[in-house]
């Protein structure tokens, strides 16, 4: 059998096995490696300006958003507006809906975040603002929007439900960030390909409902703020998007809204 030596310099272990082979690790853990989380983000990450990877500057705060495809599109100008005062996250791909936060979380943190990734994130978020609702509320049959035979997804009722666990998880796993619940934008009048007119008001009732459970939680009305807007924002008629416009000055609300809690 052959003898194994170790050797230390310069606060690093080196194990040698025989005389050609050797590996190495530091004794002081693992170190935040630009090249190492970029190569993870890149692998997880959807394509597209809202999901380009973040370097996190520590001399800034990390803010974390989390949302469906409305915060994917006000994410690029939230990013602008908070520019030299925070590093700006946003979930690597569409949130989805209310059942699909936690283990979407915990995929993020596992893919990311040291010590799970040798050489990843090695920080925690300032402030995280956070919707769920818009996917609960759409019938889908196969895969698709279908308003007239589609399955709900999720029932208001369940909805609360998972919103309680969703609050719960986010104080018990990130204690010291300030939280933001972002209500869901509104759903026209006449409804879109998977929806009904008026279900974003009862969602937002619902989520009202629990989050007075938890007053630490902010409440960010991006569904008030939207909605004597919603006319000249939409993207088209009968479509739960925003153009340009739309999502731009969402953007600047939700910037406002972090800005004041940073």
């Amino acid at each position: 059998m052959k003898r194994r030596h170790f050797v230390k310099y310069l606060g690093a272990t080196t194990l040698y096995m025989g005389a050609s082979s050797c590996a190495s690790f530091n004794l002081f853990g693992d170190r935040y490696d630009e090249e190492v989380a970029r190569e993870a983000w890149k692998k997880l990450a959807n394509k597209g300006e809202a999901f380009q990877y973040v370097h996190p500057n520590k001399k800034l705060p990390n803010v974390f958003i989390y949302g469906d495809s409305i915060s994917i599109g006000y994410t690029p100008t939230v990013r602008k507006e908070l520019e030299g005062k925070a590093n700006v996250f946003r979930f690597h791909k569409n949130g989805q809906s209310s059942n699909k936060f936690i283990p979407f979380m915990e995929t993020m943190k596992t893919t990311m975040f040291q010590p799970y990734l040798k050489g990843g994130w090695d920080f925690t978020w300032d402030v995280i603002h956070f919707n769920v609702g818009l996917h609960d509320l759409k019938y889908v049959k196969n895969g698709k929007l279908d308003r007239d035979n589609g399955k709900l997804v999720n029932s208001v009722e369940k909805y609360k439900e998972n919103l309680h666990d969703i609050c719960k998880y986010l104080l018990k796993e990130y204690p010291k960030a300030k939280l933001i619940f972002a209500t869901t934008t509104p759903v026209p009048d006449e409804g879109d390909a998977g929806r009904f007119g008026g279900d974003s008001v009862k969602y937002n009732k619902a989520a009202l409902e629990v989050l007075a459970n938890y007053p630490s939680i902010k409440i960010n009305d991006l569904y008030g703020f939207t909605k004597p807007n919603e006319k000249e924002w939409y993207i088209k008629p009968a479509n739960v998007h925003y153009n340009e416009l739309g999502k731009t000055e969402q953007g600047k609300r939700v910037a406002q809204v972090i800005a004041e809690n940073l």
